[in-house]
């Protein structure tokens, strides 16, 4: 037996720390493969939305318009504001303005009906780039030049299979505010002239 190593006892503290360790990474890897296996993106990166607004200055007590132009990463959809489903979130336009500042309405283009393999009916849905359009109007005693007004954009992403997450993204816009009666240009005609 002279030959013969004889094996040394592992001490029960490193056979407890290997374990923790081993079971605290696993949900990460398990995680990790699953994401690689579905290779689906970050909800918050499948719209991309910019806003801007329909005149150069906005004088104060004068009505305006914004627009959220939101472009969806091609294979992607988000369900249109009147969802054909009671269980389908919406797509939103949510504005957190500074006082005094009103909100005169909201419009939303119609859905596109489009089957997919979740889904036993067609669903009402925006693919591709669309376009969302708030009425707001400036208080008379509006703070003058660079204001920034808080928009955001509530969306659920789905491909032909599966869906990601509920989320909301800001859109950031600033306007300038001018005197009342000052001359206000209108601006992207390309959006607000439609």
């Amino acid at each position: 037996m002279e030959g013969l190593k004889q094996k040394r006892p592992v001490h029960p503290i490193l056979l407890i720390s290997t374990g923790l360790f081993l079971t605290s990474i696993l949900p990460y890897l398990l995680t990790s493969v699953s994401a690689q296996e579905t290779k689906l993106p970050p909800a918050n990166t499948v719209v991309k939305p910019k806003a801007c607004a329909s005149l150069d200055k906005i004088p104060r007590g004068r009505a305006f318009d914004v627009a959220v132009v939101a472009e969806i990463m091609p294979g992607f959809h988000v369900n249109s504001n009147k969802p054909s489903e009671d269980y389908l979130i919406p797509t939103q336009l949510l504005p957190e303005l500074p006082a005094g500042y009103k909100v005169l309405g909201t419009t939303y283009p119609p859905g596109k009906l489009l089957k997919f393999e979740f889904s036993e009916k067609k669903l009402s849905v925006y693919e591709g780039k669309f376009t969302l359009r708030m009425r707001l109007q400036a208080p008379a005693g509006a703070p003058l030049g660079a204001t920034k007004l808080s928009l955001t954009l509530r969306y659920q992403a789905c491909n032909e299979s599966a869906c990601l997450p509920p989320v909301k993204i800001p859109v950031p816009l600033e306007i300038e505010i001018a005197a009342a009666g000052a001359a206000a240009r209108p601006t992207h005609p390309e959006i607000f002239k439609k």
